[in-house]
């Protein structure tokens, strides 16, 4: 457990706070510490994990929850998650990123911050956007596995244990949840959700039933290696394919919502449409992708070069191949637009190999183009 738990009378006489007994008397171990960033990529052993081991003062596990608007789930969630963690002696921190709420939750969970050593809180400037809300969260978290989870009590963070155990025995890198029994209305959720994830697998190629889930369990590796913007939060298990991470499900518990409403709709399906170009691009061309482009600049290579010939020359049964004269119009416009149009994707395939290889150096060296994804988006860490 993360603590002594006193005696009778100790606990009688412990203070109230917004979470019922004050967390300091049970977790009195603090987060302060800031561990050196080469400490960040180590995995723990499932040895460490099931006795809550530390080493360097890394959690073993870092929740990431992105908030907007949740005030009346906040108190509730947070106590589902701790009587769902508490009893596996994971050392664990609590990253609630807010995403420019207006109701309240920013005063509530500053609050929470103060009785809570392991609860630490992202104010984003204004509402970006849960993609903005989770990249801010994998920029600042500490732990050695993540976990990714909604904060309006549909999630149930009693799947939790059982899905850092999935991951272990099957040697995953990425545990997605499947809402496989949804408890939402058919017309607003079910449908754009079913349609969604039809698309992201034709796509995409990886077969993840539910991708649009928030509760997913990472190897932190994983987590540093994905760049998130747009809203492409929906298309993690695509993108963590393309890291080399192996991906999996598993059936998860599913709540109806007790209070406020949902922030997304039907609408969110030609949002679905405008990024699935750009991840099937991610997944399919982030390695080598001048072969992509060189092989695609060929045909018009060729197409060009053939117009030229025959604009060029001319064969007459009597006198056989000759020159001509004058080049015609049709055959050089056509075979310069051609050729042009090959140089311009040979081009394209140089400029993405050097990003590429310049982007796989930075990773080897632990580095990073932009540090901080979502630093222009945060108001405050606390």
């Amino acid at each position: 457990m993360f603590g002594s738990g006193g005696s009778a009378s100790e606990k009688r006489r412990r203070p109230e706070s917004v979470l019922g007994e004050d967390p300091r008397w049970e977790w009195d171990h603090g987060s302060a510490y800031t561990p050196p960033p080469d400490c960040r990529m180590q995995s723990p052993s499932t040895d460490s994990m099931k006795h809550g081991r530390t080493v360097d003062g890394v959690p073993d596990l870092s929740v990431v929850i992105p908030i907007y608007n949740e005030i009346e789930n906040l108190v509730p969630m947070l106590g589902a998650v701790r009587r769902a963690l508490d009893p596996t002696d994971l050392e664990y921190e609590l990253l609630l990123v807010d995403d420019g709420s207006t109701d309240g939750s920013r005063e509530l969970m500053r609050r929470l911050a103060q009785e809570d050593p392991r609860l630490r809180i992202v104010l984003l400037r204004t509402n970006s956007g849960q993609t903005a809300a989770m990249a801010a969260g994998f920029d600042l978290f500490r732990g050695r596995f993540v976990v990714t989870l909604d904060g309006d009590l549909q999630n149930d963070p009693a799947d939790i244990p059982r899905m850092l155990e999935y991951l272990q025995e099957q040697e995953l890198d990425v545990v997605c949840g499947w809402r496989r029994d949804r408890q939402d209305r058919a017309f607003t959720r079910k449908v754009p959700s079913r349609v969604a994830n039809w698309l992201i697998q034709r796509f995409t190629g990886v077969a993840i039933h539910d991708t649009g889930c928030t509760l997913k369990v990472y190897r932190s590796w994983v987590v540093r290696k994905l760049h998130l913007y747009s809203d492409m939060h929906r298309f993690i298990p695509a993108l963590a394919v393309g890291t080399g991470a192996r991906v999996g499900e598993l059936v998860v518990k599913h709540h109806p919502r007790r209070y406020g409403h949902s922030k997304y709709g039907i609408g969110r399906i030609l949002r679905v449409l405008t990024d699935l170009l750009v991840v099937r691009l991610i997944v399919r061309f982030s390695k080598h992708p001048l072969r992509y482009f060189a092989l695609a600049s060929v045909p018009l290579f060729l197409g060009g070069s053939f117009l030229a010939i025959l604009g060029l020359f001319r064969f007459d049964p009597e006198r056989g191949l000759s020159l001509v004269e004058r080049w015609e119009n049709h055959y050089m416009t056509a075979s310069i637009v051609m050729m042009v149009a090959a140089f311009n994707l040979f081009v394209l395939g140089l400029l993405a190999e050097l990003s590429v290889s310049v982007s796989a150096y930075f990773a080897r060296t632990g580095q990073e183009l932009e540090e901080g994804r979502g630093e222009s988006l945060v108001d405050r860490s606390l």
